[in-house]
């Protein structure tokens, strides 16, 4: 089996130079991830013109929604760092298996999920809120997404299998086709367009979940057309505890850092809502906008994990280090970016979604303050995914932990006490300072015991 593998043209990881390999890789997933963002902003946008509680109630369910996501993610992660690596061995079982095992584990997600959403989701909802309005439209929309979520993990599975062996257009594609469909519909669904039913809140949910079923169909068929370097065979497989350890390796990190990030969304929405309803949703529409920040890191990110990982299995320490600062200098161009854009035009980007003075001023305060930790978040992001890419999750776990939990929760459940709810935003900035270090600290062991000893 192998020597059919030597017979394939070598991989691009491994022989085109970085700065275009990087780009070519990078660029389309940035943009499918900037479309994610697009449609997950017109998702609040047109919920927001039900009302400031459809809002508060979508922006509830973000801890759930964020859990599954970072499950698929995450396992997706594991998926590529080991794919991406025995492709640079050249072991074509190996590749074969991390396909087959990664796609068993996506259906063992969705089957977690959907007890998930029809057991667990009004529960989720009385436990942050009294006001039963947004307990029925939270409670609604959070059981659809968990309960058809099988579009959204086989999707994001497809999607890693494709940028594993370099073939990032075709998972933009699928990215978008499943994005659009999602933004085309929202309106229909949610305010009952075109002799569809009013749906409210659950035709927000009910759009999404179309749009990953269409995005995974779509990006199952390029892997069996196209992804030939990955042989997709039923026929004498059987899951392997062995490799599916291995992609855990790096997945498990990688799912805990975003529940992590869950639990940290879901003490901040206790500790606002405290304040009141307003400032959840202030902070319901920070996350949404800071994605189109983020994304295009995430995006880049995930073009370098499978170029690290690759040459790491091929033993050449000098591409990972070139990738790795090029990618560096990326991010901290996009994260100034949007810096610029928090500091200069708060109100403006505000106002797509908030017309309430008192919360427009909250919202301003907030964007102006959490966007200052964005340069140390750069570089945080981008030197965790060299932890992936090297099979060290645990190290990006221990930077997402004092980012998430030792900084931002403690520091923002203490600057609440003074009674002055924009004093919490700090907590945010303070955070990515700490996280910075961290990683920093971090890399250079990695450095140290790894690269150098390639």
């Amino acid at each position: 089996m192998n020597e059919e593998f030597e017979k394939l043209p070598e991989n691009i990881m491994g022989t085109m130079d970085e700065r275009p390999l990087l780009m070519k890789l990078a660029v389309p997933m940035m943009i499918s991830m900037l479309i994610q963002a697009l449609y997950n902003v017109v998702d609040s946008f047109f919920v927001s013109r039900l009302s400031e509680d459809a809002l508060t109630a979508v922006g509830l369910a973000f801890p759930v929604q964020n859990l599954m996501i970072g499950i698929a993610v995450g396992t997706g992660v594991g998926i590529n760092s080991l794919l991406s690596r025995r492709l640079g061995e050249k072991n074509q079982k190996a590749v074969n298996d991390a396909a087959m095992n990664g796609i068993f584990l996506a259906l063992l997600s969705t089957i977690a999920f959907i007890f998930v959403g029809l057991f667990g989701a009004h529960a989720f909802f009385e436990r942050q809120t009294e006001n039963p309005e947004i307990v029925k439209m939270g409670t609604d929309y959070l059981r659809i997404c968990c309960v058809v979520s099988f579009g959204m993990f086989f999707d994001i599975t497809y999607a890693r299998l494709l940028q594993s062996t370099g073939k990032t257009k075709l998972s933009m594609i699928g990215q978008m086709v499943g994005a659009i469909t999602n933004i085309i519909l929202d309106p229909i669904m949610i305010f009952g367009l075109l002799g569809c039913p009013k749906m409210g809140v659950a035709g927000a949910a009910v759009a999404t979940v179309i749009g990953q079923i269409l995005s995974s169909f779509v990006d199952l068929y390029f892997n069996l057309k196209y992804n030939k370097e990955i042989q997709f065979k039923l026929r004498g497989w059987r899951p392997s505890g062995k490799t599916i350890g291995e992609i855990y390796a790096v997945g498990v990190p990688a799912i805990v850092n975003t529940t992590v990030v869950s639990v940290m969304i879901y003490g901040i929405n206790l500790i606002l809502i405290a304040f009141s309803a307003s400032a959840t949703a202030v902070m319901t529409v920070y996350f949404k906008l800071q994605s189109f920040i983020y994304m295009p890191v995430f995006g880049l990110n995930n073009g370098m994990i499978p170029i690290v990982a690759y040459n790491f299995g091929a033993r050449r320490p000098d591409r990972i280090r070139r990738t790795t600062k090029i990618a560096l200098i990326y991010a901290f161009v996009i994260m100034a970016i949007g810096l610029a854009l928090f500091q200069l035009f708060p109100k403006p980007i505000l106002s797509i979604f908030i017309d309430k003075p008192e919360t427009m001023a909250m919202g301003v305060a907030a964007l102006r303050r959490i966007s200052l930790g964005f340069l140390f978040s750069g570089v945080v992001f981008v030197l965790c995914s060299v932890f992936q890419a090297l099979a060290r999750g645990v190290y990006a776990l221990i930077v997402q932990i004092v980012r998430q939990l030792v900084g931002v929760l403690p520091i923002a459940w203490l600057l609440a006490k003074t009674g002055e709810v924009n004093n919490v935003w700090w907590a945010f900035p303070c955070a990515e300072v700490l996280g910075f270090i961290v990683a920093l600290l971090l890399y250079r062991r990695v450095k140290r015991t790894q690269l150098d000893k390639l």
